[in-house]
């Protein structure tokens, strides 16, 4: 069996089906590499002034949604890279509103938060090119719930569709 196969249902919360069921692809490193090319090219069709548009009163501005992207993306990495390594201990969960509340990410410049989108993504990829076949199997705690290294690989990809889906159909992007 290919250790970075589709994951089980079994591998993951029913919570991250969402993200999951949008990757049909099989090669979760490729499909890596082509979204962050396509996410990065996205991107840069984005100016200043959109990227502070908000489509409602009280929703995060496109900044924001870029924000989270990357704090999302840094977490599902380290746990991923904490499972993988052996880690025991169940990691914890993170409250993205409250992550992107304390962010400031508005005053950042667009371009900054693009280039960290890009990092944190090349690095995720790095990461999980490089893993023991065996670790992608294993399975550890993260938000008091069992996944396993695959399945982050695949909610990385799928809650980056979701995020990008809703830049498209709220914000026009």
């Amino acid at each position: 069996m290919n250790a970075a196969a589709r994951p089980a249902s079994t591998e993951y919360a029913p919570h991250f089906s969402r993200y999951v069921d949008r990757v049909p692809e099989e090669d979760i490193l490729a499909t890596l590499e082509r979204q962050s090319v396509e996410t990065a090219k996205l991107l840069a069709s984005i100016d200043e002034n959109k990227a502070a548009h908000r489509y409602a009163e009280g929703k995060w501005s496109v900044k924001e949604v870029i924000g989270h992207l990357t704090d999302a993306e840094r977490v599902f990495a380290y746990r991923a890279m904490c499972i993988a390594r052996g880690e025991g201990q169940p990691l914890p969960g993170f409250d993205e509103n409250l992550y992107v509340e304390n962010a400031s990410f508005d005053a950042w410049s667009f371009a900054e938060l693009a280039e960290q989108y890009a990092l944190m993504r090349r690095s995720s990829i790095l990461l999980l090119r490089n893993l023991p076949e065996h670790a992608w199997a294993r399975q550890g705690t993260a938000s008091n719930n069992p996944i396993t290294v695959r399945a982050l690989a695949w909610v990385m990809v799928g809650h980056e569709r979701h995020h990008v889906a809703i830049l498209r159909e709220r914000y026009g992007v």
